[in-house]
């Protein structure tokens, strides 16, 4: 595994701003905005990541040729980011829905044999037992409870 990943805060305010095509000063100006928040080191001295330098360079296209302010690609930024956890909450919610659909297509030919079995007085279908559903991690099995 690569410990220097796109995450990783490891170039210097000088070295960042030559990588992004900005001065030192505006870096630091988009750093209090909130626009970009590199790393610090233990004396507090920043350190920008490679997704930080694209970051930069997005914030620098929005405003030169797009001509958005910077209270506005602030506000892009933050809808961007919403998007994207928005995304992954959906994708999960999903595989949730799919999960669970799964388990109520089983559950459902589980409970259809069961009502034939006992429809029919065949072992195991216990003329006047209840159905009772155990649940076992995404499983859901059925066992017959006697009404007494």
């Amino acid at each position: 595994m690569d410990p220097f990943g796109d995450d990783t805060p490891v170039y210097v305010i000088s070295v960042a701003a030559q990588l992004s095509g900005l001065h030192p000063q505006t870096l630091r100006t988009y750093d209090r905005m909130g626009l970009v928040s590199p790393g610090r080191t233990a004396g507090r001295g920043r350190r920008y990541s490679m997704r930080d330098i694209v970051m930069l360079r997005e914030i620098q296209r929005l405003s030169q040729e797009e001509g958005i302010n910077l209270s506005g690609i602030k506000h892009i930024l933050e809808l961007q980011r919403d998007n994207v956890r928005l995304r992954e909450e959906l994708a999960t919610a999903h595989a949730a829905l799919e999960d669970l659909a799964n388990e109520l297509e089983s559950t459902r030919a589980v409970a259809a044999r069961l009502a034939q079995q006992r429809r029919h007085g065949e072992p195991g279908g216990t003329p006047g037992a209840d159905l009772v559903p155990i649940r076992r991690t995404s499983v859901v099995v059925w066992h017959e409870r006697n009404s007494d």
